[in-house]
């Protein structure tokens, strides 16, 4: 978090991350060209131009798979929450390969006539009801506006300025880009490129984002779906959601009351707490973050929030709802019905053993 807005906030740790990126793309983009030189020779060679294009196309296009397959991996292993933390970073790297891709396809193939490059690619092709003959740069073109708005507003100044709501919808538009992007590659190259193992790989990189998000959305469900087994006991307001020890030390637990919002539950210094399990800045999953210098911190971005009252430490002045809990014989109850964002509430004490 920070104070005010600066232009770029890196740490060492989205140092090492980006530096990493740039040394994938940079070795990615030089074998590619150089197995291409190797393989396509004579009269089956390649031009430099059409195998540069194919090279960032094909980086770019991998890339976006890496990054719609961080988050259901993020959900369903731990280990992979540090990618999910960058992840801003590989898709602003992605879409400047991607907009490489298309200002050298575009100066190829349209920047030699009278016309205007972008006016000759919109006008160019009109065969909109023929399959094999649609223009399907436009699709590729569209899917490339998308991920310049995305990588235009993925600073927190317009997180912030946008709301979280707003700007998580802009964002999800990455699924719309996916999709106009497999259609731009089964009506481009697999329509003049009629190799099966260059369609295998296609099919294979959309089962791969789909089973993911599929299984991760499976396991959520599960979750969700115990929750509608709680309710309150004896009529009173407290619902019993857990045992103390099934919430590790330092760590955070999630749980679901009814078809309400998910309650973040942490245990730290022999106490338990209770907020909610949506972080106020990406709407990150608290719960499953952990206790850091004794503040609740969200797994996505590191944001942080006192387990007694869910304010962020000063100077920042965000605030989350909390909630209020007691343990009854080493099992944990909460009351359901959140309290005011930023309201103090007396931990539980954990009697140990």
């Amino acid at each position: 978090m920070s104070v005010g807005y600066v232009t770029v906030q890196w740490n060492r740790h989205k140092r090492v991350y980006d530096v990493c990126i740039a040394i994938g793309i940079s070795l990615y983009l030089v074998v590619f060209i150089v197995v291409g030189k190797l393989l396509y020779t004579g009269r089956n060679a390649i031009s430099d131009p059409i195998l540069g294009m194919r090279a960032l196309a094909t980086c770019a296009f991998l890339l976006l798979h890496i990054i719609l397959c961080i988050g259901p991996l993020a959900r369903l292993d731990r280990r992979f929450l540090p990618l999910l933390y960058n992840r801003r970073h590989l898709g602003v790297a992605t879409f400047l390969i991607a907009l490489a891709h298309a200002a050298l396809a575009i100066g190829f193939y349209h920047g030699f006539g009278s016309v205007n490059p972008l006016v000759s690619l919109l006008s160019s092709n009109t065969n909109f009801a023929s399959l094999s003959a649609f223009p399907y740069q436009i699709l590729g073109a569209s899917a490339l506006l998308i991920m310049f708005l995305m990588a235009a507003t993925s600073h927190d100044f317009w997180l912030r300025n946008l709301g979280a709501p707003a700007w998580k919808r802009l964002h999800m538009l990455v699924y719309v880009a996916y999709a106009l992007l497999i259609m731009h590659v089964a009506l481009g190259i697999l329509q003049t490129q009629r190799s099966p193992w260059l369609a295998a790989l296609v099919g294979a990189g959309v089962v791969t984002v789909a089973a993911l998000h599929i299984v991760a959305g499976a396991r959520e469900c599960r979750h969700d779906e115990r929750g509608w087994q709680r309710a309150p006991a004896g009529g009173g307001c407290w619902v019993d959601v857990g045992a103390v020890d099934e919430i590790a030390d330092q760590c955070g637990a999630t749980v679901t009351i009814g078809g309400r919002e998910r309650i973040a539950l942490f245990r730290h210094n022999g106490r338990v707490s209770a907020a909610t399990n949506v972080c106020a800045h990406q709407g990150g999953p608290l719960g499953e973050g952990r206790i850091i210098d004794g503040c609740i911190t969200c797994p996505w971005h590191g944001w942080q929030y006192r387990p007694a009252d869910g304010r962020s430490p000063p100077p920042f002045t965000e605030k989350i709802n909390t909630y209020r809990v007691r343990i009854v014989g080493r099992r944990v109850q909460v009351d359901p019905t959140a309290l005011p964002p930023g309201t103090a509430v007396e931990p539980a004490r954990v009697e140990e053993a």
